[in-house]
């Protein structure tokens, strides 16, 4: 079962003692979760595994109302989706687009997801396990402020999982303080898969900056969701 956790940004009107969440463990970490986007799924792609090359299925979904959509050069084409699914490469960084956000009519948000990771499904059944990533109305809300929404993605480990029955849209997200590291806790407490980072950041008027905010537009494929047949129908036919 995939987790996430989630730090906001911004300003807390609690005060806190940043001494209180550093690390007492004498260990130096070359990866953190506040690093710019892109760098850790490239160093993730250094190391060892079939990852290169890979397009990890991840499935979209958020509050009633919302819709997804993935880029195709500089532009936002095809049919918005609720529940949005499509193959990334793993070490990539895709701009992606929300609209129909609840009571903000017209407003859209372009977050950010990058893969650091891959799952390893049973053959032939990639697309029946995809990462979920699972935005929730107060994301949503705290981007439109201007705060910075950070959710890593991991799959938990099973000799210290909750026996908890979920389901994608129901995956537990486990808030942090925004002086914790996030990724450092992912990896304590599973495999870290998928960075989703969500600001207020609007795609630049100038052309020539396009490129820079769609990371180099990196290759992706659609995943179509066959439709089921009603049993009804089966017997007809």
């Amino acid at each position: 079962m995939s987790c996430t956790l989630v730090v906001w940004g911004g300003v807390d009107a609690r005060a806190a003692d940043p001494s209180d969440y550093l690390s007492s463990g004498g260990q130096h970490r070359i990866l953190r979760g506040d690093m710019p986007a892109g760098v850790i799924g490239q160093a993730r792609l250094s190391g060892r595994g079939p990852v290169q090359g890979y397009f990890q299925p991840v499935a979209f979904s958020g509050p009633q109302g919302v819709s997804f959509s993935m880029p195709q050069g500089n532009e936002f084409f095809g049919q918005e989706e609720a529940t949005l699914q499509a193959g990334l490469l793993i070490g990539a960084v895709y701009r992606f687009r929300i609209t129909g956000i609840p009571q903000a009519e017209g407003a859209e948000l372009y977050p950010t997801v990058e893969l650091i990771d891959r799952i390893y499904p049973p053959p032939g059944l990639a697309t029946t396990f995809p990462i979920p990533i699972n935005l929730d109305r107060d994301d949503l809300e705290a981007a439109l402020e201007g705060r910075l929404v950070t959710r890593v993605i991991y799959l938990e480990d099973p000799s210290t999982a909750l026996p908890i029955a979920e389901t994608p849209k129901t995956s537990r997200a486990i808030e942090l303080s925004e002086y914790q590291d996030a990724l450092q806790v992912a990896d304590e407490m599973g495999r870290p898969v998928a960075i989703v980072r969500i600001g207020s950041v609007a795609p630049p008027s100038a052309p020539a900056l396009m490129p820079q905010f769609f990371f180099g537009y990196p290759a992706w494929t659609p995943i179509y969701q066959v439709e089921q047949t009603q049993p009804e129908q089966a017997v007809q036919q």
